[in-house]
């Protein structure tokens, strides 16, 4: 492999550019709020509903999933908007198909969810019925 002549990034360069990174997408970008809102609605889900380690799994899959949709979503966004107009309205397309992308990454995750969680919900009633009848 030959030499350019530039210095070789640290890791810790590469992961400082990183952080920086997801710190602008998620900046500004009021989606991925509505996104984190649903995630820590899903912790709090598996939390309360005892999930396993292979539930977990799913779930955060599913969270990390959506989240990089987000992020490459917002990265398009980005790069969008730096274009001149006559740029922006041939290439508007791209900004839908982000868009798209982030729609079937929060959907599939809505029915990952669905299928880990839904179960468990049938569950509660069962368990405040035993708990009210234990008490009688």
């Amino acid at each position: 492999m030959a030499s350019t002549g530039k210095p070789r990034r640290s890791w810790r360069a590469k992961f400082r550019d990183a952080f920086r990174g997801i710190k602008r997408g998620v900046r500004g970008h009021s989606s991925f709020y509505v996104h984190f809102f649903f995630a820590v609605l899903a912790v709090a889900a598996g939390l309360t509903l005892g999930c396993n380690r292979i539930e977990w799994c799913l779930i955060a899959g599913c969270i990390g999933f959506v989240f990089v949709a987000e992020l490459f979503n917002s990265a398009v966004e980005t790069i969008f908007h730096g274009f001149d107009e006559a740029t922006k309205s041939r290439v508007k397309g791209c900004l839908d198909i982000a868009a798209g992308a982030v729609l079937v990454a929060a959907l599939t995750a809505v029915a990952i969810g669905s299928v880990v969680l839904v179960p468990k919900l049938r569950v509660l009633p069962d368990v405040f019925t035993s708990s009210t009848d234990a008490r009688r």
